[in-house]
């Protein structure tokens, strides 16, 4: 057990793999168990769900910089962007970063039929390449090997040229600052850095995006009057960002509620300066020079993944390359636990 921020965190030793798997503070993961025994003991109601919903729904607003008008509620980031991305006119062009995650690149790849082009670049030419394209999509922070997008570039070059944006913060809210108002779309699963139960996700969309997109999925949930949206063929949705809602996965929020205004309350300052520092150590341990994100990727070590496993070290394997990841419960123990293996 370790204190964290105020929080425990029950992991043992030579966790370095939120990048993958958040681990939720120990409140998080107490609301899940009286949530669960609620459920198994026939004690839930609908309306009990409410609360957490609404609860992590203003924690990504505020961890993005956002009004909570603007965020609508999915249960993961691909099904999210596939809103967006199913509103991009016919032949629209998108640019995306080369190795990008899939779920951010294939929502846009699968309207090639009707002329959608999707091309990708290194990520550090994107702002420069982007007044040639109608979307730019990118993940703030690349899950490969945790490079970072210029956003102060990014956003220039967009707002000259008129290109939309759309954000992945997946890898990013939690433990980066972030104001993103700007961006048309911001989207993020929340089972990594926010430390929430996998299908949990939110999407920002600013106005004027959100009026020329179709809530395809509309469902009781994304009623005005929750109560008198379950039945008929007259929907009443709401009028701001919730009309894109999919009924959530209650038990995902309930975890999500606590987790996400916890993060949102600390000094995220502090928290990026705690797990990129860490991250440092281990950079600087392995003879590499330092970096801004909390996310590193290690070539040349063939095999130690095994090793690694042996010696109790999370870790992930991305693209034949180690991949470790340091949030805010990560210590030093467990950056040297790392070195001791890689070092060897």
């Amino acid at each position: 057990m370790r204190h964290s921020w105020g929080e425990t965190v029950d992991i043992p030793t030579g966790y370095l793999n939120t990048a993958s798997i958040g681990i939720p503070p120990g409140r998080v993961a107490e609301a899940m168990r009286t949530a669960l025994e609620r459920w198994a003991q026939g004690r839930t109601t609908v309306a009990e769900y409410d609360p957490p919903v609404a609860a992590a729904l203003q924690g990504y607003a505020d961890l993005i910089g956002v009004p909570v008008s603007s965020v609508t509620i999915g249960g993961s980031a691909s099904a999210l962007i596939g809103l967006v991305a199913a509103a991009v006119p016919d032949g629209a062009r998108v640019l995306v970063a080369d190795d990008e995650f899939t779920s951010v690149t294939y929502p846009f790849v699968v309207h090639r039929p009707r002329g959608v082009v999707v091309d990708s670049r290194p990520l550090a030419e994107l702002p420069g390449a982007a007044p040639g394209y109608d979307w730019v999509a990118v993940s703030v922070t690349q899950s490969t090997d945790g490079a970072m997008i210029d956003l102060d570039g990014l956003r220039e070059a967009t707002e000259r040229a008129g290109t939309r944006v759309l954000l992945d913060v997946t890898q990013t809210a939690g433990w980066m600052p972030l104001h993103l108002d700007w961006a048309d779309a911001v989207v993020c699963a929340g089972y990594k850095w926010l430390l929430s139960p996998r299908g949990a996700a939110w999407m920002a969309l600013r106005p004027a995006t959100a009026a020329g997109i179709r809530p395809l999925a509309a469902n009781w949930y994304a009623g005005a009057d929750l109560q008198g949206s379950m039945y008929g063929l007259t929907p009443e949705l709401h009028a701001d960002a919730r009309r894109f809602d999919a009924s959530p996965a209650w038990l995902s929020h309930v975890g999500a509620g606590v987790a996400l205004p916890w993060l949102a309350s600390l000094d995220l300052e502090a928290v990026r300066a705690h797990a990129v520092g860490l991250a440092n150590r281990l950079r600087a341990g392995l003879g590499l020079p330092p970096g801004d994100s909390p996310i590193l990727s290690l070539d040349g070590f063939d095999g130690a993944s095994r090793t690694l496993d042996e010696a109790g070290v999370s870790h992930a394997v991305r693209g034949g390359s180690i991949r470790l990841s340091c949030h805010l419960y990560s210590t030093e123990e467990d950056v040297a636990a790392a070195l001791a293996v890689l070092t060897s």
